[in-house]
């Protein structure tokens, strides 16, 4: 029995009869914030990957068939998706005027997990580059109500990648209503040990 003490004192007992498997992938005790937004960025792009090639897979009707859900379809989840991250992008920016992909409905599945995809990689290339000063700047942006809020960006950032997590965990729920059985797990646990 193994006794872990639980940041307010009180003691959690936990039992494992599997031996434990070392992770060796660590960040250094000195980690920083642009180390877990490139983590993040990178998790993003690989977990999108593998629910989009089962959904580009899939023929266009089970793409667009109305399930219950958040939003009415595979297709405009990813759609939604594209345009969250499109849109922090452009506030990050500070673009006057805000477009969101979805404006140019006429869009394929194909174009609209390709866009997805740049967008993600777009994220992952400003990671990349920036530095921890940019990440705690604190940027000003309006939202679709035009209220005014000041965030560092690295909250912005945290809450794009977790928006992400939070949608796909709503595409693997449809795809299964539609009948998909093998979909693959895309937890950031696993893409951790994959490294």
């Amino acid at each position: 029995m193994i006794s872990i003490p639980i940041a307010i004192g009180i003691k959690c007992s936990m039992i494992s009869s599997s031996p434990v498997k070392n992770i060796t992938n660590t960040l250094p005790s000195n980690r920083t914030m642009k180390d877990l937004l490139s983590q993040l960025a990178a998790y993003n792009i690989w977990a999108n990957q593998k629910l989009l090639e089962i959904i580009l897979a899939l023929p266009e009707e089970k793409q667009k068939q109305e399930i219950p859900s958040s939003f009415k379809s595979l297709y405009t989840t990813i759609f939604h998706m594209w345009d969250a991250e499109s849109i922090w992008w452009q506030r990050m920016k500070l673009h006057e005027r805000i477009t969101r992909p979805s404006d140019n409905s006429n869009s394929s599945m194909k174009d609209v997990a390709n866009g997805l995809l740049q967008q993600n990689q777009q994220w992952q290339e400003w990671v990349s580059t920036s530095t921890e000063p940019i990440l705690d700047h604190v940027f000003q942006y309006y939202n679709q109500k035009k209220e005014s809020f000041k965030q560092p960006i690295f909250q912005m950032m945290l809450h794009v990648f977790n928006h992400g997590t939070y949608h796909r965990g709503q595409l693997v729920n449809m795809l299964r209503q539609l009948g998909v059985e093998k979909i693959p797990p895309t937890d950031f646990i696993v893409w951790s040990r994959k490294k």
